[in-house]
């Protein structure tokens, strides 16, 4: 079914895919950065699985950022909230959850806070328990440290990166951020750094460079599903379990995703046909147990 998220100022197409017979649950859907359309076979997954166990599944587009710059996180949160009341008038009463994947997985559990009562339950993929910024710099030292650079080159890179976030910050002027990007874009780790070659004229990017998720986690109350890949290469994952037992006291169930890094897939794969069969049977299993296991 064919829908359109109205959020705020943003007409946001959606498909909803609802069971064959009664529905006793449902999940919105969110992004991963550079995956914000709703046919990302990630989501597509969750719309022939969860459907076939009573789960209705809203996809819908995320919002364009703007000026060049990442979609706030509380505005993802509240395009979410926005799909939920659509969705709820779809399903009617039923448990709604929020699936999320990356940075979806930190507006996730921002739009249960940010909308209380609205949000039943919560899965998160590769969610990042420490600040954008940290996770940045710990992800592409991992691809250096993957692709076979020394700990120099990827100190020379942590030195970098803190150059460019202290721009983005207003900290540093330009002019110095762009000499250290300038003298570092000849180094054959760069193209694995993730900074832009030439700068922008003003500082910014991402307004949420320093968003700390542990006072997020803190105050959720809903049960929580987490999935890390064994190999995940973009977030610390360690790190991030343990900011989830230090900060959360909602029920939380984590999986280590065998085989898999930062996608729920086999070796590193992009197709439904390589999501890990391991995923697919945990979700299933967790959601009859919050649901029901009857139809």
């Amino acid at each position: 079914m064919e829908l359109t998220v109205q959020a705020d100022d943003a007409r946001l197409p959606a498909t909803l895919d609802l069971p064959a017979g009664p529905v006793r649950g449902a999940v919105v859907v969110l992004h991963g950065a550079g995956a914000g359309q709703r046919s990302y076979f990630c989501y597509a997954h969750l719309a022939r699985l969860l459907p076939s166990i009573g789960i209705a599944v809203l996809r819908h587009e995320r919002r364009p950022g703007s000026g060049g710059h990442d979609v706030p996180l509380t505005q993802q949160a509240d395009d979410a909230a926005a799909a939920i009341a659509l969705l709820r008038g779809h399903t009617g009463e039923v448990p709604i959850g929020v699936w999320g994947w990356s940075q979806g997985a930190w507006a996730a559990p921002l739009t249960a806070v940010r909308h209380p009562g609205q949000v039943d339950f919560l899965v998160l993929l590769s969610c990042s328990g420490v600040s954008p910024a940290e996770q940045m710099r710990y992800g592409t030292a991992e691809q250096l440290r993957r692709n076979g650079f020394s700990a120099a080159a990827r100190a020379e890179l942590h030195r970098l990166r803190v150059t460019v976030e202290n721009y983005q910050r207003g900290v540093t002027d330009r002019a110095t951020a762009q000499r250290a990007v300038d003298a570092a874009a000849g180094q054959p780790w760069f193209p694995l750094a993730c900074v832009n070659r030439r700068l922008p004229d003003r500082p910014g990017g991402w307004a949420d460079l320093d968003f700390d998720p542990t006072p997020v986690f803190a105050q959720l109350t809903c049960p929580t599903l987490l999935y890390y890949g064994e190999t995940d290469a973009w977030v610390p994952v360690e790190a991030s379990v343990a900011a989830w037992h230090r900060a959360a006291t909602a029920p939380l169930t984590i999986h280590r995703l065998e085989g898999c890094d930062h996608l729920p897939t086999h070796d590193e794969g992009n197709s439904i046909a390589d999501i890990s069969e391991q995923y697919s049977d945990t979700l299933c299993a967790w959601l009859d147990a919050q649901l029901g296991s009857g139809g």
